[in-house]
């Protein structure tokens, strides 16, 4: 029926325009659209660009492309040399099948963060305090290999896992302290010894050096006197030779038997 009144060509120009706004939808880049006819999913995802639905028979939902960035709040870790702690992570995920993430789960958004959740614990609760503190690089990788593996099925992507902090107890932070301690005062022990060890070898060489020419003993004990003199010294020291020494001492202890040998003779006098 032709409308014929001005107010009955008005409420067609407004239910027109309404189903325009209503089926006419912009997508940006990173949109995809979800149509459904009927209450079945078409084959083919709609957008970028203008698209076009026929509501009602049509109803669209909208899904982001873009990376989310989705901090996991502090879980309670307990590893696996029974040390309590408490760690949160950040995790990045994507959409890269619309079709499957809006079929396939009721909110995938709340899926990727509960199974964010659940294997931060599991894969921490796996491994000792001292691997979870050194080795978080390999860690990352096996929680984002999980969740991956997890998400897949829903068309969604984890592509990065990070572990952001670890909060450890007061009474732990203070036995790890010592710990560090104790090991920078074992490195310091050992690179004394070494030190010691490469001193002994340098003066064991140059003992023998000395032992092969006797004139350098003397050169040194003239290098030594400059030395002194340079100091403006009042006492000067006079080496003396060790061969001479060597010869003095039979006739030191012969002239010390000999007096012991008076000393008793008196005695029994």
């Amino acid at each position: 029926m032709i409308p014929r009144t001005l107010s009955e060509l008005g409420i067609a120009a407004v239910v027109g325009a309404i189903w325009l706004f209503i089926s006419v939808n912009v997508l940006r880049e990173y949109e995809r659209a979800v149509v459904f006819r009927l209450g079945h999913v078409l084959n083919r995802e709609k957008g970028p660009g203008v698209v076009i639905i026929l509501w009602p028979i049509e109803t669209m939902v909208r899904v982001s492309l873009r990376v989310v960035t989705w901090d996991v709040p502090p879980q309670d870790i307990i590893t696996r040399d029974n040390v309590s702690l408490k760690v949160n992570a950040v995790v990045y995920f994507q959409v890269l099948a619309a079709t499957k993430a809006i079929i396939e789960v009721e909110n995938y958004r709340f899926a990727v963060e509960q199974a964010s959740q659940t294997g931060l614990r599991t894969v921490l609760g796996e491994v000792e305090l001292d691997d979870l503190l050194s080795q978080r690089e390999k860690l990352n990788v096996r929680l984002q290999s999980i969740l991956d593996e997890q998400t897949e099925n829903w068309g969604v992507k984890v592509t990065q896992v990070q572990v952001k902090q670890v909060d450890l107890p007061q009474e732990m932070q203070r036995a790890i302290a010592a710990q560090a301690q104790a090991e920078r005062t074992r490195r310091a022990k050992v690179i004394a010894a070494a030190g010691e060890f490469q001193a002994a070898d340098q003066l064991s060489q140059a003992a023998a050096v000395l032992n092969r020419q006797p004139i350098a003993i003397t050169l040194r004990y003239l290098q030594t006197l400059i030395e002194i003199g340079a100091e403006k010294n009042t006492t000067i020291v006079f080496p003396l030779p060790l061969d001479l020494l060597g010869g003095l001492t039979p006739q030191l202890e012969g002239g010390a038997q000999q007096d012991g040998v008076r000393s008793i003779e008196s005695t029994a006098t």
